[in-house]
Parts: structure tokens; C-alpha cells; sequence
């Protein structure tokens, strides 16, 4: 079986020497997230099954896809409460895949985009609990003592919110679309107004649902928190904004509509509303939530830069699986949230 961008005859040859055993030498390499961003294959021979994480093909910014920021984070909560697949093996050579890559564990579960899985979390008190459970992670994530789990240098927290507002606005000049200079201006305005932080804590930076792997039966309990391509060390309502944007509700305008990349589960009756997951967060972590608006706004802004990016990839043909259109026409009603979000401070 072939897999572009992780071929078999490469990687188990590899990870025979790698990881120590030869039953590792031919394995079968199949894709399981195309990924709007980094690509996940599921590798499995003899020896058992393991996960493989590599950048996307073709060209990439220079700042995206670290792999050695998501295997040393995994690494440092592996010894905390906040649960994260064990990391097996990092690769540097770009020699061997095109692309540093790492190996982890597999770790079962449903990860959850635009269903349920049949059968599970059918009650509203069941999608209650789910939620209740998301929040509960998040809020685990940041009270972790990140100098004890060796993630003392992960990032230079102070003056963590104007570097990301710079960093994404520079990944926009990057992938700019002509016509949009609304984003410029939301740019801009968040700048203007931005908050003070709290607290310093372990950021995920793209912290949502399907960024998750559930527990196959018990609802409300998260088995992994994938996906830390963006982590660092910073503002942790950050985490809860960008959770926000993506935390549809039934009663959603069509601009909100428009906007979302994907379609979400949490519309559905017994989810939390946003203001219930920010009231939640607030409980459990201690944190002012009065400002979130402007981290809801930065979510917005940041979705629309990785929405340009995803579309420029597009253009180029380096995504792989299936849908992959329309990024370019959902930069639009982001921008037009994230600027009313910040002016009418509600949570959009």
C-alpha cells in the first residue's frame, strides 16, 4: 500500500531500527486525516500500530507545522493529569520523509467532527457531561506547572498576545487574498485594544472538539488532546476563544454559518451554549472571562489566516483527502465576526 508523503518502504525499514524491532520492516501505511494542516497515517505491522504525524506537502510557512513543538509538548504532559498519547519517536532528518516527523502511540477512541458516533452521547444529559468534560481538560491544561513538566523554555510567555497578533498577521502577508483588506483592519483594531494577561500557562492554540479523542463509552472523558502544533507558553483564554469559534450553537446566524470551516455537533440540544462553556471556564480556572470577547475576535482573526493558508495549499495541490474547497469564500464572514465580536463585546 502506498501513502504519499509517509511510504511504506521507507518508514518501516526506519522505525525497525527506530524502535528497536525488526517486525517493523513492512508495514501498511494508510492516511487518517488529510488535515487542513499536519498529515496523521496510522501504521501497522506485526509489532502493533502506531501513528505518524508529518508536515503537509509542497511548500510551507516557515513558521508552521513544528513537529519538534508537538512531540516535546505530548512529552512534558505525559507525567501531568492532561491526557496525551506517549511519545514513541522523533525523526530530525529531513532526509528520510521530506520533513522532520515523530511516532506516537495509537490511542482509541471517536474523534468528533460533524456527527456523534451511533449510539453515543445520544441523551441531553450525555452532551452536557461531553462538554462539561472539554472544559474541564482545558482548564486541567492550564493550572499544570510547566517549569516542573520540563516545559520551562517551551516559550517566552511575556508579551505572548502581541507576538501572535504580529505572528498572524505576517502568516496573512504570506498568503494574502486580493480584495480583503478587512483583515488588515481587524489587525489592526486588535492591536488597539488589547487586553492584559492573568496568568501564564500552557497554551494548546487550537483547542476545539475534534482536536480531541474520546473515550469509546464513557462520555465526558477525553482520552487525548491532539493536535499541539501551535502550543507554546502564554494567555490561556486564547484556548477558550478559539474553543469559542468553533463552538456552534442552534440558534447560530447564517454569517456564523458561512464562516465555519466544518459543521459541528454542539448545535445539538444538551451541548452548553458559548456563554455556559466561558461561565464553565471561569469557575474551574479562577480567571476574569470579561474580556474573552477580544480572544474571540483573535480566534476569528486567526481562523481566517489559516482559512488563506489551507486555500493557497489548495492552489498549489498540496492537500491531501477530501474537502478542501471553499476556504477562500469563508475568509470573509470571519472577519466581518471577529470585527463585531470586538465592537459589540458578545460572544458571536
Amino acid at each position: 500500500m502506498t501513502a504519499a508523503g509517509a511510504d511504506p518502504a521507507v518508514v518501516g525499514p526506519y522505525l525497525a531500527e527506530a524502535l528497536g524491532d525488526t517486525a517493523w520492516k513492512d508495514p501498511s501505511v494508510t492516511l487518517i486525516a488529510g488535515g487542513k494542516s499536519n498529515l496523521t497515517y496510522r501504521v501497522d505491522s506485526p509489532a502493533g500500530s502506531v501513528v505518524l504525524r508529518r508536515p503537509p506537502l509542497g511548500q510551507i510557512l516557515p513558521t508552521a507545522h513544528d513537529m519538534g513543538r508537538e512531540f516535546r509538548v505530548m512529552s512534558g504532559l505525559g507525567s501531568t493529569a492532561v491526557p496525551v498519547p506517549k511519545m514513541l519517536h522523533f525523526c530530525t532528518d529531513p532526509d528520510v520523509l521530506g520533513q522532520p516527523f515523530y511516532v506516537m502511540e495509537r490511542v482509541e477512541g471517536h474523534i468528533v467532527t460533524t456527527q456523534l458516533p451511533p449510539g453515543y452521547a445520544d441523551t441531553e444529559a450525555d452532551r452536557a457531561t461531553l462538554s462539561n468534560g472539554l472544559v474541564d481538560v482545558l482548564a486541567t491544561l492550564h493550572t499544570v506547572d510547566y517549569a516542573a513538566a520540563g516545559l520551562g523554555e517551551f516559550g517566552r510567555p511575556n508579551g505572548y498576545l502581541s507576538r501572535q497578533v504580529s505572528r498572524w498577521s505576517k502568516q496573512w502577508d504570506a498568503t494574502r487574498v486580493e480584495g480583503m483588506e478587512q483583515v488588515d483592519a481587524l489587525a489592526a483594531a486588535l492591536t488597539a485594544s488589547m487586553p492584559a494577561t492573568q496568568r501564564n500557562t500552557v497554551v494548546h492554540g487550537d483547542y476545539r472538539l475534534d482536536n480531541t479523542m474520546l473515550h469509546p463509552t464513557e462520555v465526558g472523558r477525553i482520552n487525548a488532546v491532539l493536535d499541539w502544533e501551535m502550543s507554546t507558553l502564554g494567555d490561556p483564554l486564547a484556548d477558550v476563544g478559539i474553543l469559542l469559534v468553533y463552538w456552534a450553537q442552534a440558534s447560530d446566524p447564517d454569517l456564523r454559518k458561512q464562516g465555519a470551516p466544518v459543521g459541528a455537533v454542539t448545535s445539538l440540544p444538551g451541548f452548553l451554549t458559548r456563554d455556559e462553556v466561558a461561565e464553565g471556564y471561569a469557575s474551574r480556572s479562577g480567571l476574569d472571562v470579561t474580556e474573552l470577547p477580544w480572544y474571540v475576535a483573535f480566534g476569528f482573526f486567526k481562523l481566517a489566516v489559516v482559512c488563506a493558508g489551507i486555500a493557497m495549499r489548495v492552489k498549489f495541490g498540496a492537500m491531501l483527502g477530501e474537502g478542501f474547497d471553499g476556504y477562500e469564500e469563508r475568509i470573509p464572514p470571519l472577519i466581518e465576526l471577529g470585527s463585531a465580536t470586538l465592537s459589540d463585546r458578545m460572544l458571536y
